[in-house]
């Protein structure tokens, strides 16, 4: 792999340009009164824009000296609990979220222009719905879960190849197994954000947070923030 000098790489860097199509327009009084709608819909809108992967999303939780950590994984669902994923509890992550029970969300739709922010609490769901979220997945996602050893050390590449074909072997094979480390998560909205960029830096920032229960049945405040 060859690397650019410098130079080179600060003048790619500079040339890369913003938002070079037409974002739609967003007109903060006409949100609904509580994020999950306004969600679902800016979510439908970024398939219907051809989104590369719109369910991809940043998760960010901190370790065990408080030190902010990230990572892109997907989002398996948004509903009225929160927003949904899964992990191993044995990865980092879920060794970071069983110590510190918070969590930070970001989606990011170039085509669209748009973000979404959510931070909260972070819940486990119980065995029976982490088995059904596995097994509602691909026959590689369960052979991904089923190597059980997410962020540990690996020896070799070669080792890495062994292990994961005969994961995948054993998914084909046995398509109920279990993977008892697998769990799926929710993060609980304590503060959810749309950004709508504009080209003219005229970005529309709106917040909501939870005046009551902080569910979806509650009342939430929506409040409009300077880009």
């Amino acid at each position: 792999m060859n690397a650019p000098a410098p130079r080179l790489f600060s003048s790619l860097l500079h040339a890369q340009r913003v938002w070079d199509t037409e974002l739609p327009h967003f007109d903060p009084a006409t949100a609904p009164p509580s994020p999950l709608p306004l969600f679902h819909a800016w979510f439908a809108d970024a398939v219907a824009a051809g989104q590369p992967e719109p369910h991809a999303m940043t998760l960010a939780t901190a370790d065990a000296d408080g030190l902010p950590d990230v990572r892109t994984l997907l989002l398996h669902g948004a509903d009225e609990r929160g927003f949904h994923f899964a992990s191993h509890t044995t990865s980092a992550k879920g060794h970071q979220l069983a110590a510190r029970p918070y969590a930070a969300l970001g989606f990011y739709w170039p085509a669209l222009g748009r973000q979404v922010r959510v931070r909260g609490p972070v819940l486990r769901c119980t065995p029976a719905e982490s088995h059904a979220d596995l097994h509602a997945r691909s026959t590689g996602a369960l052979a991904a879960a089923l190597t059980g050893s997410q962020s540990e050390v690996v020896e070799s590449v070669d080792t890495l190849h062994r292990t994961a074909d005969a994961a995948w072997e054993r998914a084909q094979a046995e398509p109920d197994a279990e993977a008892p480390t697998w769990t799926r998560y929710v993060v609980e909205p304590a503060e959810a954000e749309f950004f709508q960029g504009d080209a003219r830096r005229r970005h529309i920032r709106l917040r909501y947070r939870p005046t009551g229960s902080g569910t979806e049945g509650g009342a939430w405040t929506r409040e409009l923030l300077w880009p």
